[in-house]
């Protein structure tokens, strides 16, 4: 079947859509662009720590920011997230310490200690693992009777898994409060989208169990927005699950792992860095007068103190023990696992 993609902004920053275009304020407004940049200063950082070896693996979300910021905005405080490995960008929204964020992604598992006041599960690195225990956590609250909605991101990759298809069926057979967001970035480290599914569109699929699915252009942060903000409002209403292909491109590599040139066309990145979703919002905020180069300074001036001061923070904390591998495992050590911690004693 043949999915219109929804779009409010276009990719010369124009309002398109004025019917859909959500009713924001400036400040709201100027609180996504304000996200969307965070994120990126925290990306580029990230980089920058792990080539320096002050970082291991990591996987950047440069390009991607709309998705994340514009659905993650949508959330309410009692709604549940889980994470795939690339969702730095809803972390940071959501108010998840960067500092930690950094910690975490340097090899300290304590870094992905969730903060009691925030309903989120840790980054999941296997692809689509997440997707079951997010479908688990909105039928939990909606057999107590709550009305939190679960939101859980994957990418293209993990339509292919089973854990998805099982999630996606078991949401639309009970109705579940969930929101599946699919950043469909257009390659699975170096296996192309057309390598994923013969269908026309991944949020198709959605048809199929039972519920709606919705294509939505990724890099249009009022877009996503409204579809996600949409889609908690009926899954509130206990109209069940939403499946959101959010149409986006991974401008880096895979992770730090790997090598792009060596299998995506240059002239598809460049394609792709002029629907910029960074830019596309400044060029919006610039024609509606709440956006100016003093702003713009300022902005940026504000994330990168704040992100220094996030990985000066990560880099005071005293390193991990060995031992420490051993604990939050099992209730009670099993006696082979209690005679190698000793030898790190």
């Amino acid at each position: 079947m043949k999915m219109e993609m929804f779009q409010i902004l276009n990719e010369e920053g124009k309002i398109v859509n004025t019917r859909d275009m959500p009713k924001l304020t400036n400040d709201e407004i100027k609180a996504m662009y304000e996200y969307m940049v965070l994120s990126r200063a925290f990306d580029d950082v990230a980089l920058k720590l792990q080539r320096e070896g002050r970082m291991l693996t990591y996987a950047s979300l440069l390009g991607q920011e709309a998705s994340q910021i514009g659905s993650a905005l949508a959330m309410h405080k009692e709604d549940w997230f889980a994470p795939s490995f690339r969702e730095n960008g809803v972390f940071i929204t959501l108010g998840f310490p960067m500092d930690a964020l950094y910690q975490y992604w340097a090899g300290d598992e304590r870094g992905m200690t969730i903060p009691e006041d925030m309903n989120a599960l840790p980054v999941a690195v296997p692809v689509g693992t997440q997707i079951p225990h997010a479908v688990g956590l909105a039928w939990a609250s909606k057999l107590q009777g709550k009305k939190s909605v679960a939101v859980v991101y994957f990418g293209d990759g993990a339509t292919s898994k089973g854990d998805f298809h099982e999630g996606m069926n078991f949401a639309g057979v009970f109705k579940i409060p969930c929101i599946f967001i699919c950043q469909n970035n257009q390659w699975a480290i170096s296996v192309p989208r057309k390598r994923q599914s013969a269908s026309d569109t991944l949020a198709e699929k959605a048809f199929s169990y039972g519920f709606e699915g919705v294509l939505v252009d990724g890099n249009d942060v009022f877009a996503v927005y409204k579809v996600t903000k949409d889609a908690a409002d009926k899954a509130r209403a206990g109209k069940g699950p939403t499946f959101i292909e959010c149409y986006t491109y991974r401008m880096e590599n895979h992770t730090t792992a790997d090598d792009w040139k060596k299998y995506r066309d240059p002239a598809e990145v460049e394609m792709w860095k002029r629907k910029d979703p960074v830019e596309r919002l400044r060029k919006y905020m610039e024609s509606e007068g709440i956006w100016n180069e003093n702003y713009e300074k300022g902005v940026w001036e504000k994330a990168k103190v704040k992100v220094a001061e996030a990985v000066k923070k990560f880099e005071a904390v005293e390193p991990p023990k060995p031992t420490d591998m051993f604990e939050d495992v099992y209730a009670e050590l099993p006696e082979e696992l209690e005679e190698q911690k000793k030898d790190f004693e």
